[in-house]
């Protein structure tokens, strides 16, 4: 019989009995100890003998680091599937991806109706746990923005809506014997999990042929399917390696709730069961199966890309569209993408191996993911590679005292607030908590502290970068500082950032103040808020939003940070700003920096689709000619959002060629969205002349002319130089691609430089 080349995996059975209250979870616990792949528990609702499985579940799952949490099987009549498809996607979330769902269709039916469940015949259960997996999967697939419509008869929902999604894609193993239910398994399921007191001889080997052959009708490849098995203690090392190489067993659950029992098994049986098993794969030639995916999922591969060639390290964790995962990275916060593959890596070394694989695909694109959201949605693309960091998300203090912090490429800014307040702690770090760490660190980072503190990149003092080559390097101002100098303004064309480490700014208590003015008169309004922001102390930072006029009562949204937690000192510093025009509506409020960031994050998944259109232009203040050129983009209606951040000060500080960002004169940020059809284009053609510069983050068109205005020309010519030194042939090309300069031209760069 076949061995379809699973890896082993070993977990316990433990009973979920309440006296002692704590029994059950201290095996666990002893389970995670030993080494133990996976715990799982008995589900009995109506035994009141026993622990609610779920409530235990998730305990254990709070208690332990490591070890993966299931049902063993729950029962289905008594938990409804769209809840249990919720629950079981946030106990994923919350432990961080350590769960598996095993469902059985019922059974003790007189116990089962005692509380309140509906008796099934044999067939109504097939079905019914049937139309429970439509339902579950559903529920689980957050990608997907139709309301949920699934099921049947037995179960089912009229437009549900979706979400979470899980954090992992969350195997379904089914409790089955009975040849109608060993069908279903072959359909829908993702592995078999019956317990083997209860077979007769010969039941694994039909068992797997009826599953196998209802998996190939269904265009599956049987391999897909996991085959697990709940033993007894007293299943010899022998028996379990025949049920492995025989049999397809790969995971063997031992029944029992005896500590002595486990630490034997584990010490004894497991090495032993492996080592044979490894053996006799060895010498029969048996392929490692590795993730199988179906004809379905493989039909929906596109071309240019070595699917088979995927490094073993990325392939289990590799999302292609066929598969559940991939619907999130079909939105970024305003553009939609269709990537080929995302790869996702969890260490630097996967990183490394990332990017030689997408070294091998020149001819597809390739985008680079850290976390949350970016606007300019160069992350993801259409058929091609995307290399997603979000599981390097370290947020480390390394000294409270100098305010030395290490970062990951996947923390959101968010994540990072919460970390460093109760060290009286913070980073500048753009407007938006949900905003990814690597993707602002390499680009600039205008944030709420601007005028105080600068942008984000002042405050990097070390970036770890994997280079085109695989390579990894060191950049700082003591190692390979010509790359530290190009990773902060323009790091996307010069590696994958795996790991920064900055220094934060000491701050407390602050104020945050939002405003709504009567903009009637939208030139005078920005011409005097231009002249109170450059006036203000430097502890002010603000942004103010206008829309689409069009004839309307035009209105401005004004957000504004003081970092001072004195009333008085907020009230005297706030009022030369709230003075620019009437006031419509006002409030103050004093937080923590991580509360202020936590207002200001878009929870579920991103919603951008389409190709949006954004303009950016850096300037260094905002003349009577200007803000009356940008009231006339507003009273056009070519703008849904127009802002302006104030940028300065600190800012200003730092000399234009210590990094790659160079605009360091500007006072302030100016970007406007709008579309196509507004007109928007040409409207901004009006106001190039105006600006001095751009922040590529905010900007959507591509081509030389931008990236032109994205950096001082003697800033360009060195990175124009330095792209051909670390990235020559230009593997990091489709995010504001800065082209290596020629042989000729890069002697010049570097003297530059």
């Amino acid at each position: 019989m076949p061995d379809y080349g699973h890896p082993l995996r070993f977990g316990t059975f433990v009973t979920p009995v309440n006296a002692p209250a704590g029994r059950p979870v201290d095996l666990a616990l002893l389970s995670e100890e030993l080494g133990f792949d996976l715990v799982t528990f008995q589900d009995h609702p109506y035994q009141a003998a026993f622990h609610d499985t779920w409530t235990l579940l998730s305990w254990v799952a709070a208690r332990t680091e490591r070890i993966g949490l299931s049902g063993n099987v729950l029962n289905l009549p008594l938990r409804q599937p769209a809840v249990l498809a919720r629950s079981t996607a946030s106990l994923d979330l919350l432990s961080g991806g350590r769960v598996a769902l095993g469902i059985g269709s019922g059974g003790f039916w007189d116990a089962i109706e005692a509380m309140g469940g509906r008796r099934l015949t044999p067939a109504q259960g097939v079905e019914a746990l049937s139309q429970a997996v439509d339902v579950i999967r559903g529920i689980w697939d957050a990608g997907d923005r139709r309301p949920l419509h699934a099921g049947g008869d037995l179960h089912h929902v009229h437009g549900a809506k979706r979400g979470p999604a899980p954090a992992h894609e969350i195997p379904l193993w089914i409790g089955a014997y009975k040849p109608r239910m060993l069908r279903l398994v072959g359909e829908k399921g993702d592995g078999w999990l019956p317990s083997l007191p209860y077979l007769q001889p010969g039941d694994l080997q039909r068992g797997n042929a009826t599953i196998d052959a209802a998996a190939t009708a269904a265009g599956r490849d049987p391999r897909e399917i996991v085959r697990l098995l709940n033993v007894t203690p007293g299943e010899t090392t022998e028996d379990l390696v025949r049920m492995a190489v025989e049999d397809g067993i790969s995971v063997f659950i031992v029944m029992g709730d005896d500590p002595t029992t486990l630490r034997r098994y584990a010490r004894d049986v497991v090495p032993a069961v492996r080592e044979q098993v490894a053996e006799q794969r060895e010498r029969r030639g048996t392929p490692a199966a590795g993730r199988v995916r179906g004809s379905r999922a493989l039909a929906r591969r596109m071309p240019g890309i070595d699917y088979d060639g995927v490094p073993a390290v990325l392939a289990e964790r590799a999302v292609e569209p066929g598969d559940p995962a991939w619907p999130r990275y079909t939105s970024a916060y305003l553009r939609g993408g269709a990537p080929g593959l995302v790869l996702r890596p969890r260490t630097v070394a996967e990183v490394q191996e990332a990017v030689r694989f997408a070294d091998q695909h020149r001819d597809v694109p390739l985008g680079v993911l850290s976390a949350g959201h970016g606007l300019s949605g160069r992350s993801l693309n259409t058929g091609g590679l995307v290399i997603d960091v979000s599981a390097l998300d370290t947020v480390e203090v390394l000294d409270a005292t100098t305010g030395r912090v290490r970062l990951g490429p996947g923390a959101r800014w968010l994540d990072v607030a919460r970390t460093l307040t109760p060290h009286g702690l913070a980073i500048t770090s753009g407007d938006y908590g949900g905003v990814g760490v690597g993707g602002l660190a390499t680009a600039g980072g205008v944030g709420w502290f601007a005028r105080e503190h600068g942008l984000t990149i002042d405050h990097v003092r070390g970036v770890d970068v994997v280079l085109a080559s695989g390579e990894l390097v060191h950049a700082s101002a003591q190692e390979n500082p010509d790359l530290f100098w190009a990773m902060r303004g323009a790091g996307a064309n010069f590696g994958v950032a795996v790991s920064f480490e900055l220094e934060a700014d000491h701050v407390g208590t602050v104020a945050f103040a939002q405003l709504v003015f009567d903009a009637s008169d939208t030139a005078g309004f920005l011409t005097r808020w231009g002249t109170a922001i450059e006036s203000s102390h430097r502890s002010v930072t603000g942004e103010v939003v206008l829309g689409s006029r069009r004839g309307r009562q035009q209105y401005a949204q004004a957000m504004i940070m003081v970092d001072s937690d004195d009333p008085d000192t907020v009230l005297e510093r706030l009022r030369p700003v709230a003075a620019v025009a009437p006031l419509v509506d006002q409030s103050v409020a004093l937080a923590s920096y991580d509360e202020v960031m936590a207002a200001f994050v878009q929870d579920g998944p991103q919603q951008g689709q389409g190709e949006p259109l954004a303009h950016s232009g850096l300037i260094g203040h905002l003349t009577p000619e200007f803000a009356a050129q940008a009231a006339a983009l507003l009273e056009s209606g070519a703008t849904y959002f127009f802002q302006i951040r104030a940028v300065g000060g600190a800012v200003s500080d730092v000399p234009s060629d210590a990094t790659a960002y160079g605009w360091r004169d500007a006072n302030f940020s100016v970007v406007a969205f709008g579309t196509r059809a507004s007109g928007l284009d040409a409207w901004w053609e009006r106001l190039l002349p105006h600006f001095e510069g751009m922040y590529l983050s905010f900007e959507s068109a591509l081509g030389p002319e931008v990236v032109a205005r994205a950096f001082p020309p003697a800033h360009l010519r060195r990175l124009r130089a330095l792209k051909r030194r670390y990235d020559p042939t230009g593997l990091f090309r489709d995010n504001f691609f800065i082209a290596p300069a020629e042989a000729e031209d890069t002697d010049a760069g570097e003297a530059v430089a």
